[in-house]
C-alpha cells in the first residue's frame, strides 16, 4: 500500500497533488492524507476550544475539496482522508507519517508560499523526515512524469545508478540526464539546464536532501522547482 500526505490550505493546485499521487500510486491501493493544520487556540476553556476548532471552510475551499474527491471517488484502489491538526512539534508530524504509512510527501508551491508560521514550519519537519518529497512545479498542468535529471551533490557519495534503482522501485520515472549541483552558480548553468531540460524532454528533477536545523527566515530563498518552474523529487540521502 502506498500513501501519500498532501499538506494544503486547498488552494487550486491541491488538484494537481492529488492527481500526481494518484498517477504515482501505479494502481494499487493507496491513501491519499490532505492535512489542514493550524494553531491549537490559546485557551484553557474546553468549550471556547471546541468553538474556535470549528473553521468553516470558504466556497473555493470547498470546492476544490469537492473536486479531489470527485477524482478519488473515480479512481479504483483509492482512497481520500481529510486530517485537521491543531498545533505541530516535530514529534506529532514523526507520528503523522508514521501512523499514516506515508510513502511520499507531496508538496505545493502555493502551499510553500503561505506566510503562516506553522505552515512554513511543516515544510522544514518534511525536509528532515526520511520519506521522499515531490515538490510540484509552478506550472500545475502536467501530473505524470517520466523523464528525470538528476542533480548530483558532490559532497554525497551516491552513484546514479543506486538513485535509478530506488526510483524504478518507487516511481515511475527514469534519469536520462545528470548535472552537478548548480544552486550556488545557477546564472551561469541555466542556459546549459534549458538545453539540457529540451534536449531530453525532461519533466522533473531529482535532488538528494539531509536533514537540516530549522530556522525562520524573513526572506525566503528560491529553491530549485521556482528557479526551473520544474517537479523536484527530493530523496533523503540514506534512503538511497
Amino acid at each position: 500500500m502506498k500513501n501519500f500526505l498532501i499538506p494544503t490550505t486547498l488552494k487550486d493546485d491541491t488538484i494537481s497533488a492529488v492527481k500526481s499521487a494518484v498517477s504515482q500510486s501505479k494502481n494499487t491501493d493507496s491513501e491519499i492524507i490532505l492535512v489542514l493544520v493550524s494553531e491549537a487556540p490559546d485557551t484553557f476553556s474546553s468549550s471556547s476550544f471546541l468553538r474556535e476548532m470549528r473553521s468553516s471552510l470558504t466556497k473555493s475551499q470547498e470546492e476544490v475539496l469537492e473536486t479531489c474527491r470527485y477524482i478519488i471517488d473515480h479512481t479504483p484502489n483509492c482512497k481520500l482522508k481529510v486530517h485537521n491538526q491543531y498545533g505541530l512539534s516535530a514529534p506529532i508530524f514523526k507520528r503523522i507519517i508514521e501512523v499514516f504509512s506515508i510513502k511520499l510527501v507531496i508538496l505545493t508551491h502555493s502551499y510553500k508560499q503561505e506566510t503562516k508560521k506553522i505552515h512554513q514550519y511543516l515544510v522544514q519537519l518534511a525536509g528532515n523526515q526520511k520519506c521522499p518529497i515531490l515538490h510540484l512545479g509552478t506550472e500545475s498542468n502536467k501530473d505524470v512524469f517520466k523523464k528525470a535529471l538528476y542533480i548530483e551533490n558532490a559532497e554525497v557519495n551516491i552513484h546514479v545508478k543506486d538513485v535509478q534503482q530506488f526510483l524504478s522501485e518507487n516511481f515511475s520515472f527514469e534519469i536520462v540526464s545528470q548535472t552537478a549541483s548548480f544552486e550556488d552558480n545557477f546564472e551561469n548553468a541555466e542556459p546549459f539546464l534549458s538545453e539540457a531540460i529540451s534536449k531530453h524532454n525532461i519533466d522533473v528533477l531529482v535532488e538528494t536532501r539531509k536533514g537540516e536545523k530549522i530556522k525562520f527566515k524573513k526572506v525566503k530563498k528560491e529553491n530549485i522547482n521556482e528557479k526551473l518552474g520544474l517537479p523536484v523529487l527530493s530523496l533523503y540521502e540514506e534512503l538511497v
